[in-house]
């Protein structure tokens, strides 16, 4: 079973609080209880006179007595004055320490994390928060995605809590960490740990727990590639091999990639790129050329590609373009035309 944990500083929790908590609230009320059961049995007093005297001596609100006392009557009062002072005296030093020691704060943390957990769906779930993870959950917030981060390092997680993340600290490679993080519910996921073997196991896990899911998959080398196509990922990426042809990119054509990164990432685009897949049943402009469907003067959207069910990709469409069942439309524009086009190729009923 795979060692599931919530984002949780455990070095701050002190699991003796709240079982020493529990005992003086179980000591005062049984000093209540003595205290009642000596004023009825000895004392003679009914219930409710006697339950009374207790509560207002061990209070020590100062009311009269509710009826007179002999000596060993005031002793017995005085011992039982001693015995509430005592218990309320560790009640109170226990819960100072515990709100020193932050313990009622990550209760309240963890209950919200149980509540954030609960309510992903169609959510990314990204498998390592190191440097490549952790821009991929930069650009998923931007995007204002939902996702979770999945890490194995007490430290890892504790930076993606300080950043608002939903983390959840455990083995990813292992599908009770998976079902945990509701697997079966999530869009994609992205396995960005640190050896191929691991990203490999993660994408296994995933498909097998989850057919549809979207995985995409660090891979540190070529072979690694090869062996994470096979294995039925949708996209593996090598960082080394992007990089260089991103670097050798700019330095041929360097205004084109700035150009491609401003509409890729980052939070302060004027313009993006998003991608619709059109279905018979759901879009009404099936069957349509692209001219008869007017897309772009209704959105304000460009149509850049479109990439057919069988894989042709077709760049820059002209108005005689056929919008076919399976097409993925590449299209570019403003976050409100893009909105607009959506509307339009998915409308409510």
């Amino acid at each position: 079973m795979a060692s599931v944990r919530p984002p949780l500083q455990a070095a701050k929790r002190d699991p003796g609080i709240r079982r020493d908590l529990r005992l003086g609230v179980g000591a005062l009320l049984g000093v209540v209880l003595i205290g009642t059961l000596w004023y009825h049995g000895v004392e003679q007093w009914p219930w409710v006179e006697a339950f009374y005297m207790s509560v207002i001596t061990l209070t020590t609100v100062g009311f009269m007595e509710v009826r007179s006392l002999g000596d060993r009557g005031r002793l017995f009062t005085a011992a039982l004055i001693l015995m509430g002072v005592l218990s309320i005296g560790f009640m109170v030093n226990r819960f100072t320490e515990a709100l020193i020691q932050g313990h009622f704060q990550e209760e309240i943390r963890r209950r919200k994390w149980k509540r954030q957990m609960e309510a992903l769906n169609n959510h990314y779930i990204v498998c390592g928060f190191g440097r490549i993870g952790r821009q991929v959950a930069q650009e998923f917030q931007a995007e204002g995605v939902p996702f979770l981060v999945i890490d194995q390092s007490a430290e890892a997680i504790q930076v993606a809590q300080e950043l608002g993340y939903i983390a959840l600290q455990g083995d990813s490679t292992l599908d009770a960490t998976l079902l945990a993080a509701r697997v079966q519910r999530a869009e994609g996921l992205i396995a960005a740990l640190s050896t191929d073997a691991e990203n490999l196991y993660v994408v296994l896990s995933a498909r097998t727990l989850n057919p549809r899911i979207r995985t995409v998959a660090r891979a540190n080398t070529e072979e690694a590639l090869q062996k994470l196509q096979r294995a039925g990922v949708t996209h593996a990426i090598s960082p080394f091999i992007t990089g260089g042809k991103r670097m050798a990119a700019a330095a041929l054509r360097p205004r084109v990639v700035d150009f491609v990164d401003g509409i890729l990432s980052g939070r302060d685009r004027t313009f993006y790129l998003e991608e619709y897949e059109l279905v018979a049943q759901e879009c009404p402009y099936v069957g349509q050329t692209l001219g008869a469907a007017n897309l772009r003067a209704r959105s304000g959207a460009l149509v850049v590609a479109i990439r057919r069910a069988d894989g042709q990709l077709i760049g820059g469409p002209t108005s005689d373009t056929l919008l076919q069942p399976g097409d993925l439309l590449l299209c570019m524009g403003t976050a409100e035309q893009l909105r607009r086009l959506g509307q339009l190729l998915y409308p409510r009923p």
